[in-house]
Formats: structure tokens, C-alpha cells, sequence
């Protein structure tokens, strides 16, 4: 049985911009994640409790390699291939009304914007699909940027639907829904699936911040 949503509501193919309103502290690369609903029914997400009933989503700590994103390190042709592609993934991310902010922090966390990224499990591409994910999507080469996009926005935005919550949408696309759903709706106990959550946030924090002063 699906857990009733806490707070963040995603309905139909609304952005998740009105889930994330990013009270989110800057928080150190292991910091936790807390979540906070306040009395308006908006989600807060900082790195300590802001309050009675916050939720800790994710424990500060690092670990082992699950599902396998690239997690490249900034490289010399990163900036070169954000530059290249921020069109493109604005475009996807517009025509699948998803919030532009949080997928460039997805590509960030998941291959540094290298369409070649291959991880130890077999993700390809920018958002690093999985071979099953890619069938599922219709996708006959992960490399094309373009295809990879479309799959992993479109699945971004099934997964948040699914789940009504952007950070649990985020830990499964990392670690897999059944991984979710069997952890009873949290967050898996698993150290690179509590990270990957993490780093894309402060990502979408940094990337929502910078587009907001553009």
C-alpha cells in the first residue's frame, strides 16, 4: 500500500519546484538532510531539526558504490559540456515540465555532464541510465544525449508522481522503487544512495540560486 504523501504533493506534471521551496542550509558534503513541514504544509529541508516533527532523511556518511552513477569529478571539459548542453536540458526539462534546476543537478551528480559517462554497473550517459531503464523508455543508444534526456527527465518526473516527494523520487532513481518501498517509504539505509540524495540537493541549491541571480 502506497504510504500517504507527508507534504510534498506533485500533481499531474507540475513542476517539483513547489515541493523543494530549499530552505535547505548549505550543508557540508556529509551533513544530514532534515525535513520539516510547517504549518502552511511547506517542506523544508535543512541540515539540522528545524523544529517538532522534523524527519531525518538522510544520515551524514559515506560509502560504497550501489546502483554505479559515473560520480566524475569536475574535469576540464566539464564546464565546456554544460555549456554545450544547458540548451538542450532546459528544452527537455521544459517540455516534460520538470523543474530546469533539478535536472541540471542530476546530470551534475550523475556524470558531470559527460554524455560517454560509464559507471561500474552499466549506467550510460548524462543521467547515467541503466540498461532496463533505457528498454523501458524506448531508448536505442544511452550515448545520444537527446535520447538519454528524454528517458531519464520522463523518468525523474514518473518517479516523483509515483512518490510524491521529491527526495524519495531522487532515492529512486538511485537505488531502485523497490528499494524504497521496501524501506517503508524513506530514504534505503544505503551510504551512496544517503549521498547521491544529498550532493543533487545542494546542487539544486546552488543551481537555483544561480539561475534566480542570472
Amino acid at each position: 500500500m502506497h504510504r500517504p504523501p507527508t507534504a510534498s504533493i506533485v500533481t499531474g506534471a507540475t513542476a517539483v519546484v513547489a515541493v523543494l521551496c530549499l530552505v535547505l542550509a548549505a550543508p557540508r558534503a556529509a551533513a544530514d538532510v532534515w525535513r520539516f513541514v510547517d504549518r502552511d504544509g511547506v517542506v523544508h529541508l535543512s541540515d539540522r531539526p528545524m523544529g517538532p516533527g522534523s524527519e531525518l532523511l538522510v544520515r551524514g556518511k559515506r560509502g560504497y558504490e550501489r546502483r554505479g552513477s559515473a560520480h566524475r569529478p569536475p574535469s576540464q571539459h566539464m564546464e565546456e559540456n554544460q555549456r554545450r548542453y544547458t540548451h538542450l536540458i532546459d528544452r527537455v526539462a521544459r517540455e516534460l515540465s520538470l523543474d530546469r534546476n533539478l535536472v541540471h543537478a542530476v546530470v551534475r551528480v550523475e556524470s558531470a555532464y559527460d554524455p560517454s559517462a560509464v559507471s561500474r554497473a552499466g549506467a550510460v550517459g548524462l543521467m547515467q541510465l541503466m540498461p532496463e531503464t533505457a528498454k523501458r523508455y524506448g531508448v536505442r543508444d544511452s550515448r545520444n544525449p537527446t535520447q538519454n534526456l528524454y528517458a531519464g527527465v520522463l523518468h525523474l518526473r514518473n518517479l516523483i508522481q509515483q512518490f510524491n516527494d521529491v527526495v524519495l523520487a531522487l532515492a529512486a532513481y538511485n537505488a531502485g522503487e523497490n528499494a524504497v518501498i521496501g524501506y517503508g517509504y524513506k530514504v534505503p539505509p544505503y551510504p551512496e544512495t544517503q549521498d547521491y540524495v544529498r550532493k543533487v540537493l545542494i546542487f539544486y541549491r546552488r543551481f537555483s540560486g544561480a539561475y534566480k541571480a542570472s
